[in-house]
């Protein structure tokens, strides 16, 4: 049976997290208090209609909100389809789980998540339907000055559905950004011989000039078209860049993923918003009442946290470079200050340094009769660009 109204849970703040419903029952939601419990089984599950190796993430509360959760290992992980198909997954690390085949969830097939921990207790999900599909029409940036004053870019994502069955949306992005070292040289240092100790300068080993960096979003975007008209998402802001961030001072590129939710995960994705801006939320120390669709079986007294979301997926990648919006501005500040190098010190320092890839070489000094007799140092960041990102270009990339 499928309630709308589990029991919630009040969540003391050294739980490390918030904790949800223990069992479905339809009623009105009541308070729990589970001061002094043991530790919480945190489910973090994700389908979508991907043809791919879904991940599923278990791990136990910390006791006190100073401690990393705890990995669960060796459990018995599954995903029923319409309890006739079930897709197993394997632990690939510590507390991860991912699916032995390739599968996509499909509509009007309910999906059930089913766990047996390594103690022998068993959770499941209520059954969840993969809602409606609607693609991305539009990813694009907009010049905007914030509420209190800074200049910047707005991405901003469009989609309509004409059906007017998707209306919850949640957004995540993850940009990737071209770096450029500022002060990089075609030569590097590197210890020639450690007995004795000897310090020399030989040509780039490989490309350190130019690297890409990317990173995924730590929030968690949600809108609605409720209240509207039409299923209609316009102008919806999933990202705001100051200009002077040095991530797009060259060439940016962020893909923007929105996925169609049904009407109790986006009320759980809204809750876990008043209680934390980051996504995260599983680490954070946050009290107060949140439902939740996973629950032990067998009247077992164990304490489960989590969420079981099935959703569709659409996605559009977008790609912008810093003069198409600012032509006459000068570049953002790099992340450090390379105007100036210093003289490297003693060799036994310097070799410190190299070894614990803190510097890179920005030139030489010059004894009397012009040969080399030491070197001019500088942060690594400013000359390597290893230090901020790969030096592989991404498969995507298009300049």
């Amino acid at each position: 049976m499928i309630c709308s109204n589990p029991y919630r849970i009040k969540v003391p703040i050294w739980v490390g997290f918030c904790v949800f419903a223990l069992f479905c029952a339809c009623t009105e939601p009541i308070a729990l208090d589970v001061s002094g419990s043991d530790s919480v089984l945190v489910v973090d599950a994700l389908i979508t209609d991907e043809l791919k190796n879904h991940e599923i993430l278990l791990s136990r509360s910390s006791q006190t909100d100073t401690e990393e959760p705890i990995p669960e290992q060796s459990a018995v992980v599954s995903i029923w389809a319409d309890n006739q198909q079930e897709y197993s997954f394997t632990e690939v690390e510590p507390g991860k789980y991912v699916a032995d085949n390739t599968f996509a969830a499909q509509i009007n097939k309910d999906y059930e998540l089913r766990i047996t921990t390594r103690d022998g207790s068993n959770y499941s999900s209520q059954s969840v339907r993969l809602p409606s599909g609607t693609e991305i029409d539009n990813v694009y940036a907009e010049l905007t000055q914030t509420d209190n004053g800074l200049n910047g870019l707005s991405i901003k994502v469009d989609s309509f559905d004409p059906t007017g069955d998707s209306q919850y949306y949640r957004y995540k992005y993850e940009e990737t950004y071209k770096v450029i070292a500022p002060k990089w040289i075609p030569q590097e240092l590197i210890i020639g011989s450690e007995d004795p100790l000897v310090i020399a300068d030989i040509p780039q080993r490989e490309e350190k000039r130019i690297c890409f960096a990317s990173e995924k979003s730590n929030g968690i975007f949600l809108t609605n078209t409720t209240n509207s008209v039409e299923d209609r998402v316009t102008g919806f802001e999933v990202r705001f860049i100051d200009q002077d961030n040095y991530i797009i001072s060259h060439r940016y590129s962020i893909l923007v993923q929105q996925f169609v939710l049904n009407r109790e995960a986006y009320e759980f994705y809204e809750q876990l918003n008043d209680f934390s801006s980051s996504e995260n939320i599983f680490s954070e120390s946050q009290p107060g009442f949140i439902n939740s669709n996973v629950f032990p079986q067998d009247n077992s007294n164990q304490l489960v946290a989590g969420y079981f979301v099935v959703s569709s997926v659409s996605e559009r990648r977008f790609f912008f470079n810093y003069t198409d919006f600012f032509p006459d501005s000068e570049q953002p500040p790099f992340v450090e200050d390379c105007r100036e190098g210093f003289d490297a010190p003693d060799d036994e320092v310097l070799a410190r340094l190299i070894r614990n890839e803190q510097i890179s070489l920005l030139g030489f000094t010059f004894n009397s009769v012009g040969f080399v007799d030491g070197y001019i140092i500088q942060p690594r960041v400013c000359g390597d660009c290893t230090a901020l990102g790969s030096n592989i270009v991404p498969d995507f990339w298009v300049e």
